[in-house]
Order: C-alpha cells, then sequence, then structure tokens
C-alpha cells in the first residue's frame, strides 16, 4: 500500500512539474526574457556566444563545465571580433537571429529566435551586436 502511494505522489508530482514547465514555455511564446538587448543576448545567445560574445559560452565548451559531451563541430562566431563582422550585413544579423544558423546557411545548432522575440526586440539586438564588435556592416 505504502508502495503504491509513493508511486502516485511521484506519479501525481512529475505531472504537475512537467504541467508547470509547458505553462511557462506556453506563457514565454512571443515574449522574450528581458526588456534590453543586452539581457536578451545574454540569455539567449550568451550560451553559446559567451556574454562577452567572445564565442567561447559554455555550450561552446561544455569540458569546462565538466560535462562529458562534445564540443561543437564548428565554433560559435565571434560577435566581439570587428574583422568577423564587418564582413555580415545588419539584415543577414537579422536573418540569422530570426531564422538560425541555417536561414543564413551556417550551421543548425543555432536556433531560430523569430517566433521568441519581436521584431523590434530582434533589431535591437542587431544593434547590441554592432556595440560588440564596435563596427559597421557591409
Amino acid at each position: 500500500m505504502r508502495i503504491a502511494m509513493r508511486r502516485n505522489t511521484f506519479h501525481l508530482t512529475f505531472f504537475s512539474a512537467c504541467l508547470a514547465t509547458l505553462l511557462i514555455q506556453m506563457a514565454w511564446v512571443g515574449t522574450s526574457h528581458a526588456v534590453d538587448a543586452k539581457d536578451n543576448y545574454q540569455w539567449y545567445c550568451g550560451q553559446c556566444h559567451g556574454n562577452d560574445g567572445k564565442g567561447a559560452g559554455a555550450n561552446a565548451k561544455p569540458a569546462t563545465l565538466g560535462l562529458n559531451l562534445p564540443e561543437m563541430a564548428v565554433a560559435p562566431r565571434n560577435h566581439a571580433s570587428a574583422k568577423d563582422m564587418e564582413t555580415l550585413s545588419d539584415n543577414d544579423l537579422f536573418q540569422a537571429i530570426k531564422g538560425g544558423g541555417v536561414a543564413v546557411s551556417k550551421s543548425a545548432l543555432m536556433p531560430p529566435f523569430g517566433k521568441t522575440m519581436s521584431e523590434g526586440e530582434m533589431k535591437d539586438l542587431v544593434k547590441y551586436l554592432r556595440e560588440l564588435c564596435k563596427c559597421k556592416g557591409k
């Protein structure tokens, strides 16, 4: 009897956690995490590109976190490098943010954020990328 009660309690707790996660995700669809571009960058992009934009985020180098996972086959772009970033137009950056890496013939590991951020937030993120590299696009 006690085992059955524990099992039911576990299932109820697990179901509740899954439901709460789903509801939170549904509430966030179409709204970004933060109110400014820097916060959005650190929340969405920093995982791979690093909060400083240099391409060395936690997901790019999982071994540094003690995780036994392979590193990314292609290193995330260094957004702080004027040399790398000045070859890209603002539209290139916007399309990469909106449609993910595949939209600009780059890595499929970069997810699309077109349904996560508004168009204005994505444009602000492009401006923030220009601040990181201290450069203008082509």
